[in-house]
């Protein structure tokens, strides 16, 4: 699947959303050519064409809500929609839900511009470009578990396409298991440092949970566990399936939630207690973001087609594409994982239970990471769901994750102190 990723499909979808000059979400949802409705269409028929390979699994939709006039980016009230492009499961018994996500609308310096021309190829012509490519790749293949392929509007005037979606998967008790948020993942060259860099990227994730209780911090101060979020797991996870799979391409793992002075996606996702990341970049160029389409001291700016890599922009979703395939593939995550902390011993004594949804795991790996250092080091495989290891509970940090026979891994888990 990784190489079944292409440059031109993406490049080709780039263009042709900047073809619609501005998605700036307040603009036309009427005009057939221009503006933000006829660039939901658009996108909502790119999907449609996945159907006929899916078997009927695809189900495509445009799920409108409407945004109440908030004072600031939102003037009066406004109907909005996340393109929404829905791969089912095919384990009736497995209702885990993946989601992959870039923001459809664009800006430019003033946010409240609705008319002025708005390209908006990298950000966030990129991130819908991916979550594209990967609903056409992915739809002919089949997953035990759901994965939801969305353009999200609304991003620039406040996140609020990836609200709505966070408030309703709570509202619906959806078993969401991590969303990847894609946005600006096309551009390798900075003017500003002239830099040039197409073999990194960057994942940016939470360390503390938003809606982390006493009980969390407690256990989180008690265990040292700062940067073993679930958020931080699924980055790691990332940055493994890079190395696998993804040639001339390196994660770098940001121990952030996002930029300063900016936002994304996964954040409503993250407030809402779900695992949610964001792919960005390695290096930003500020002369091509929200910028009015102008030449000043012979500098163009303006975030046009010409300024993406797109080989970069295919390791990107390719990275992507690796990670959901991994994630779906696999077993769920192992439960109610613990450390036995009952006795003073240089050995550690885990346990945990198999998954109650979904397939039977294989077996399970024991992951291992000494404490200062932020990726796992070591994978012992054990078949049983309890294991003794001859490493002392106190100088290293453990994790459990599930595992099929094909060698799919389902997120790491973070057993919690038991007596």
């Amino acid at each position: 699947m990784v190489k079944e990723v292409s440059a031109q499909n993406l490049e080709n979808t780039v263009r042709k959303l900047v073809s619609f000059e501005t998605r700036h979400s307040l603009s036309s949802t009427t005009d057939k050519k221009r503006g933000i409705g006829a660039a939901r269409n658009w996108v909502e028929s790119e999907f449609q064409k996945a159907v006929a390979a899916s078997g009927g699994r695809l189900t495509v939709t445009q799920d409108k809500y409407l945004v109440k006039a908030d004072g600031r980016r939102i003037p009066a009230d406004v109907e909005m929609a996340n393109v929404m492009a829905t791969l089912k499961g095919t384990d009736p018994s497995d209702n885990r839900i993946f989601i992959v996500s870039g923001h459809i609308d664009s800006r430019n310096t003033d946010v409240m511009d609705v008319k002025g021309q708005a390209p908006g190829a990298n950000d966030d012509g990129s991130g819908v470009a991916a979550v594209i490519e990967l609903a056409r790749i992915m739809a002919a293949r089949t997953f035990p578990a759901t994965i939801i392929f969305v353009a999200v509007q609304g991003e620039e005037q406040g996140l609020y396409g990836a609200k709505h979606l966070a408030e309703r998967a709570k509202k619906e008790s959806w078993n969401l298991v991590a969303l990847l948020n894609n946005d600006m993942i096309g551009n390798s060259f900075s003017d500003e440092t002239n830099l040039r860099d197409n073999t990194h990227v960057r994942i940016f994730s939470e360390g503390v949970p938003a809606l982390e209780t006493e009980e969390m911090a407690a256990l989180r101060k008690s265990i040292g566990g700062e940067n073993d979020s679930r958020s931080r797991q699924l980055a790691r996870y990332l940055k493994e399936m890079s190395e696998r799979y993804v040639p001339q391409l390196e994660v770098v793992l940001n121990y952030r939630t996002d930029r300063f002075l900016r936002g994304g996606d996964h954040t409503p996702f993250s407030q809402a207690g779900f695992t949610a990341v964001r792919i960005c970049e390695m290096n930003e160029n500020y002369q091509h973001q929200h910028q009015n389409v102008r030449t000043e001291n012979n500098i163009a700016y303006g975030d046009f087609p010409e300024h993406i890599d797109y080989d970069y922009l295919r390791k990107n979703t390719a990275l992507n594409l690796a990670t959901l395939a991994s994630l779906a593939s696999a077993p769920a995550s192992p439960e109610n994982a613990g450390i036995v902390t009952s006795n003073l011993t240089n050995q550690t004594e885990l346990h945990w239970e198999a998954p109650a949804t979904g397939k039977k795991p294989s077996g399970y790996f024991i992951l291992m990471r000494e404490t200062s250092l932020p990726m796992w080091q070591k994978k012992i495989y054990v078949s049983e769901t309890k294991v003794l290891l001859p490493y002392s509970k106190d100088n290293y940090f453990f994790a459990v994750q599930a595992v099929d026979a094909e060698g799919h891994e389902s997120l790491p888990v973070v057993p919690k102190p038991i007596r």
